[in-house]
Parts: C-alpha cells; structure tokens; sequence
C-alpha cells in the first residue's frame, strides 16, 4: 500500500486528528486519495460486521493464503441477514483493521497480526 494512501486511511480513522473530507477536497480528488476513502470505506464496514458478529455470538474465521502479497481472508456467518461474507486483504489493509477499535479482541489475532 502506497504509504501517502496508508496515512490518510490512519487520518480517517483517528478520532483525535479528523480530517475533513470537505476541506481537503482536492486531497481526496487524486487517485491516491480516491483509493484511502475506498479502502477506509471497506474497513469500516468490516468493523461493523465483524462487531456484529461477536454481538451475536460469532467468530469471524481467518486464513492466511498464500500469495505474492500474503493476503488474508476474514469469512463472517452473519445470522441476521442469513448469509455469509467474505474479505480478501492485503497484509497493510488487514493491520490498519486490527487497530480499528474493538477488532482485534473480536477476531481473537493477537498471534497472527502482521
């Protein structure tokens, strides 16, 4: 991940240090910047799923595959909506979810966190 990418997710994601998406509109009109709200987006939404899912009583499973780039794979059984999901990260987008708050505990990856 393009480390200018990675540090706008991390900006995102800080409470602390927010950073506005209106004011830095021409920040977020690059394809760099495109890329770091698509990517905070889709972490986003896996917290709420994987947080749902320990709500419910679930365990999000992951795998590690194997791949030039060392990807991980977070499958979710979500009972409310009967269905399943599946997510394919890479190693830098998978430790920028580990620190979103509450993940790390719910996906139990103290042991394998990069």
């Amino acid at each position: 991940m393009d480390p200018f990418v990675r540090r706008l997710v991390e900006r995102l994601h800080d409470p602390s240090k927010p950073l506005s998406r209106n004011r830095h509109f021409h920040t977020f009109d690059t394809p760099e910047g495109r890329m770091a709200l698509k990517v905070f987006r889709r972490l986003r939404s896996l917290q709420h799923d994987i947080l749902a899912c320990q709500a419910e009583g679930r365990r999000a499973r992951i795998s590690r595959q194997v791949g030039p780039q060392g990807e991980y794979r977070i499958e979710l059984l979500m009972e409310r909506v009967s269905g399943r999901r599946v997510s394919t990260l890479q190693a830098a987008e998978f430790e920028l979810l580990a620190r979103l708050p509450g993940v790390r505990e719910a996906l139990e990856i103290l042991d394998i966190a990069a």
